[in-house]
């Protein structure tokens, strides 16, 4: 029978691959977290986005489970470390909207720094502003990336041909960058950029990393980009180093004012619609990973994983 548990609606040719290999798919999208335990019971693969935290609690409901499968590039909403002593694969496909990302990266930085959305938002208004909507050139400027898995090459690659200079700084590995770009430390990166764009996971190393300090560090008052996730920076401090000119603006497609299952933003601070209204600020809803093709890319790479056991 081989029953899997899809705690969200995933990709359907990642479902259909897997019914046709044998499994069943018990689709309970919506069944609360609370009434999983008879599912759990027999369950030997989950898939999931991000509606549910996959706990030591649960898993300890899931005696037969073998994988689990997030349709995304992260498993932070996954206890790793408690799926490791369950002995419980994880999967994850973050090759298969790579692409996606740095695409809406190159987007946001753009749209940033010539000033397209806001020139766009004035003209809706009646508004014809010119001199006000001057833009900034990439082509002559440093661009740093932190973190150089799928996301941060994939921002790299789309970067050539803009004639700019490309450090990278990834804690984890060495001898990682092609010939277009620079290993550098992370205080080369900061000093030295002009854009500096996020490409880590959320961790407990990485929650809050971009703060007060992080932003003093940066000694050309760059563009900030972050497609990777919201806890990685600390919003409230973004928003003081735009207004004090130690960042020249950000473009953020997720922030730490999300909702745990980042379909919203919740507790928003007094400060949120001045920030929203600042021609400096560009925010998306946590959809640079998102497009027509990567849906069924990531489930075309989740598909082989499991099947074939790949990491």
């Amino acid at each position: 029978m081989k029953p899997v548990l899809a705690l969200d609606s995933t990709d359907a040719g990642l479902e259909a691959g897997l019914e046709a290999a044998g499994y069943t798919l018990i689709r309970a999208y919506h069944i609360p977290e609370a009434e999983l335990g008879p599912y759990l019971a027999t369950a030997e693969g989950i898939l999931l986005r991000s509606r549910i935290r996959i706990t030591e609690a649960l898993l300890a409901q899931a005696p037969a489970l073998q994988w689990i499968g997030r349709l995304g590039s992260g498993v932070e909403n996954i206890d790793q470390e408690a799926a490791q002593r369950h002995g419980v694969a994880l999967y994850s496909a973050p090759e298969g909207n790579r692409s996606a990302v740095g695409e809406h990266a190159l987007g946001m930085l753009l749209s940033l720094t010539h000033k397209i959305g806001w020139a766009h938002r004035e003209v809706i208004g009646g508004a014809w502003n010119r001199a006000s909507n001057t833009g900034w050139e990439l082509e002559g400027s440093t661009i740093g990336i932190i973190g150089f898995g799928h996301m941060g090459s994939a921002f790299a690659q789309r970067l050539q041909g803009f004639g700019v200079r490309i450090l990278a700084y990834d804690k984890y590995k060495t001898g990682f960058a092609p010939a277009y770009v620079k290993e550098a430390t992370l205080q080369e990166v900061l000093a030295e950029s002009d854009v500096l764009s996020l490409h880590v996971p959320l961790t407990a190393e990485t929650e809050g990393m971009v703060d007060e300090r992080f932003v003093a560090q940066c000694a050309r008052a760059p563009f900030l980009v972050n497609t990777s996730r919201g806890g990685v920076i600390r919003t409230a401090a973004i928003w003081e180093a735009i207004q004090h000119g130690q960042l020249r603006g950000a473009a953020l497609d997720v922030l730490d004012l999300e909702k745990r299952s980042l379909e919203g933003l919740e507790g928003l601070p007094p400060w949120w619609n001045a920030f929203l209204g600042d021609p400096r600020v560009l925010v998306t809803p946590h959809i640079a990973g998102w497009s027509e093709q990567s849906f069924p890319k990531m489930g075309e790479t989740l598909l082989r994983k499991i099947l074939h056991r790949l990491v």
